[in-house]
């Protein structure tokens, strides 16, 4: 029964499973946030329904002193306490402080191109879409999901900050798998960084998050953590 349960919950699930740090801070200030949200639409629907019920009616009620500062304080302190921790968030998620690993993504039509930074010397190979016929006649244990597996996946180890520099060579396109928090602009002529740490192993899948064109459905991004 708990396991049907626990099934259940995890279809329901609104996030996907966390495999970063920045995915595990995201949705934690989701939910303190969230928690101020359900607060005041309680407290407004609460306040509604009692007007709406009640049949006491004060016709010498003209103003109150008081009531206007609370209401105008309050709203006041609830922004600041939901503004600090987004702003540091904000600036902590742009925090590089000593990058083990660097990898440099281009965008292209309809495809990726990883090249890895080296001390002696780099790598760089393209990523494409596996096609269905490829997952069909391959081994069981490479099947993969369907438009999101791809011929060459992009190797980072695990438990250590991984830096990735993003360009493109035509369009714009955008790098992002959601399960790890990354979601970051290819554009041409300009160098975008972003900076995460996998916290467990594993396989993770994105896709380009911009429309750039009639291969856009087919480029996606399969990123492997590895100890």
């Amino acid at each position: 029964m708990w396991q049907l349960i626990s099934k259940k919950l995890y279809f329901w699930n609104i996030f996907e499973n966390t495999g970063s740090i920045t995915i595990a801070v995201m949705e934690e200030f989701h939910d303190y946030t969230m928690m101020f949200l359900t607060i005041i639409i309680t407290f407004i629907t609460v306040f509604i329904y009692r007007l709406m019920t009640t049949k006491m009616t004060n016709y010498n009620f003209k103003e109150n002193i008081n009531l206007e500062i609370i209401w105008t304080i309050l709203p006041m302190v609830i922004l600041f306490m939901i503004a600090y921790p987004s702003l540091y968030y904000l600036y902590l998620f742009d925090l590089s402080m000593k990058p083990t690993v660097t990898m440099k993504v281009f965008g292209a039509q309809w495809y990726w191109i990883y090249e890895n930074f080296d001390t002696e010397k780099g790598q760089s190979y393209s990523s494409y879409m596996t096609p269905d016929s490829e997952l069909l006649n391959g081994l069981p244990y490479k099947l993969g999901w369907r438009l999101l597996e791809t011929d060459t996946r992009l190797v980072v180890p695990y438990g250590t900050e991984v830096q990735c520099l993003t360009t493109s060579l035509d369009v714009i396109h955008s790098f992002s798998i959601p399960e790890l928090g990354i979601k970051i602009d290819a554009i041409p002529g300009r160098l975008n960084s972003v900076t995460f740490q996998v916290t467990k192993p594993g396989v993770y899948y994105g896709q380009c998050a911009e429309i750039c064109g009639t291969g856009h459905s087919f480029m996606p991004i399969c990123l492997e953590a590895l100890v």
